[in-house]
């Protein structure tokens, strides 16, 4: 028998992080913009409730915030982030082993829990982590990850599981299945979900049916897994470990637009010193910088323009410093004058871990440098981020972002602390 594996997920997680710290939130249709106080990508229930759609840009909603009270905020990445390891570490005595797969989902092996009741099981952990958080969420368990998410998604809209659904058992996995939209499926794409439905196959349920040999056919050997899953037999396990990354990015788009380089250099350098700080953490060297810069591209009237060059980095690095210079000679190479740039971004290819990196022949010693990096690494840690800067990023920074209306860094920032007076 497979052991149970379960999903959590935080329900409207970025509005229940903020709603944690604001109790005036509790009850009020909220939501949350992207970066640069773009578009709507979280929304209560009650915003939900008004029509208010995932992405839907904030300039066509002003009329309906006004008219509803609704409550926006600015993302809120420290707190979103702190908040999940705080999920995380309410979960930890229910399980043996965990999987991060997004900031509000980790998957929990349940190997040595699988002679209690998990549906009481996980009511408490339910409980902990709403205890630890205020975060609300909901539970599914099942043999396998696709099943797992769909019995997540049933106890998520389903009233009758009241937030935990088990789907082991098999009639109850055939009913959920039956009127689960197989487009809904956890790794059905657009184009299969097209082709599967000119087959008839409309239903979660349907492509469980499906012959294996015609799952391969339409959807090359992932649909057959797909599939498998579906049958309760798994492909993949609970991966304790996070895969090897293969590449990273920082990118953002501008509060003001940009029209001088020197600028546009002080967020590059931003943006690399960011990125080494990054690899650093994950213990990692890059082989390869691209640096990007485009004019807004929802304004075809205006001039347009965009570039990206790549710079390899030899030998490998996460020295912070190095990433700026290959950043500098990244974007002297794309520049153009007489253009309103407003968005940027460093992306890192070829990771390796540091101590399988390629050796040079003239090699320096990098001791001083990497005790340099450190120490701007812990200034950083703990007095907040961006208080040890380079100076090529300047000191005014009118590119920053827009975030007008972001909530304050409740646990991240021992001076921005809720105070309790009594």
């Amino acid at each position: 028998m497979s052991t149970p594996i379960a999903l959590i997920d935080c329900n409207n997680y970025y509005v229940s992080c903020e709603r944690a710290f604001d109790a005036s939130l509790a009850g009020v249709p909220v939501i949350v913009l992207s970066n640069n106080d773009g578009c709507a990508i979280a929304r209560s229930a009650e915003a939900k409730a008004l029509g208010i759609k995932m992405g839907d840009p904030i300039h066509h909603l002003r009329d309906m915030v006004r008219q509803h009270g609704i409550q926006v905020r600015s993302s809120n990445y420290a707190l979103y982030g702190d908040m999940q390891r705080r999920v995380i570490a309410a979960c930890e005595p229910f399980a043996r082993d965990f999987e991060i797969y997004s900031i509000d989902e980790t998957f929990l092996d349940l190997a040595g829990f699988e002679n209690r009741d998990l549906v009481a099981h996980a009511h408490a952990m339910r409980a902990q982590v709403q205890q630890w958080t205020t975060i609300p969420t909901c539970v599914g368990i099942a043999e396998t990850k696709t099943l797992a998410k769909l019995a997540n998604a049933a106890a998520k809209k389903d009233p009758r599981f009241d937030g935990v659904a088990d789907l082991r058992d098999d009639s109850t996995r055939r009913d959920v299945m039956r009127s689960f939209a197989v487009a809904d499926v956890w790794g059905v794409g657009g184009a299969t979900s097209r082709k599967l439905t000119d087959l008839g196959i409309h239903t979660a349920g349907a492509l469980r049916d499906m012959p294996m040999k015609q799952a391969r056919a339409v959807g090359t050997v992932v649909l057959e897994r797909l599939v498998a899953e579906l049958r309760g037999v798994p492909s993949n396990a609970v991966e304790a470990v996070e895969p090897r990354r293969k590449g990273m990015a920082v990118t953002r788009s501008f509060g003001t637009p940009i029209c001088d380089f020197e600028q546009l250099m002080g967020a590059l350098s931003q943006y690399a010193l960011r990125a080494g700080e990054k690899l650093r953490s994950h213990g990692l060297v890059a082989a390869r910088l691209t640096a990007f810069f485009h004019t807004n591209k929802h304004k075809p009237d205006r001039p347009q323009y965009g570039a990206s060059r790549m710079v390899t980095l030899h030998p490998m690095t996460n020295d912070s410093f190095e990433l700026i210079a290959a950043a500098r000679r990244a974007a002297e190479k794309a520049w153009r004058d007489g253009y309103a740039y407003t968005k940027a971004g460093i992306m890192l290819d070829d990771l390796l871990p540091e101590d399988e990196r390629p050796r040079t022949l003239f090699e320096e010693d990098t001791a001083k440098r990497d005790r340099l990096m450190d120490a701007l690494d812990a200034i950083n840690g703990k007095f907040g981020t961006w208080t040890a800067v380079t100076a090529s990023q300047g000191f005014k920074r009118e590119w920053k972002m827009r975030s007008e209306m972001r909530s304050p860094a409740w646990t991240t920032d021992i001076t921005q602390v809720p105070v309790v007076q009594a």
